[in-house]
């Protein structure tokens, strides 16, 4: 996996992940291991950045965070936060 798709320190993952150019499927799987990681690293809050786009990736990012158990809260990105191309997740408290 190239290195600009996986930024991982040895502190663990870093507090965003690029989702754009994915498929669905494959933007679940990638979505679903770094948010295992995240929670793992204890990171609170992270950014989803799935692009604009028609929005499909989106839907499908969103989707998957509505219903996965590490998941507290999101919500689409503010100024200077991506705006709609990226989602604000709040994880729940380790």
């Amino acid at each position: 996996m190239p290195a600009r798709d996986r930024k991982y320190s040895a502190k663990g993952p870093a507090s965003e992940i690029h989702l754009r150019r994915l498929t669905a499927d494959e933007a679940i799987l990638k979505l679903e291991q770094y948010l295992n990681d995240a929670f793992m690293a204890g990171l609170s809050q992270v950014s989803i950045v799935h692009g604009k786009g028609t929005g499909t990736l989106r839907q499908v990012v969103q989707e998957q965070l509505a219903k996965h158990p590490l998941v507290k809260s999101y919500r689409l990105g503010e100024y200077g936060e991506g705006g709609t191309g990226a989602t604000i997740v709040q994880l729940v408290p380790r």
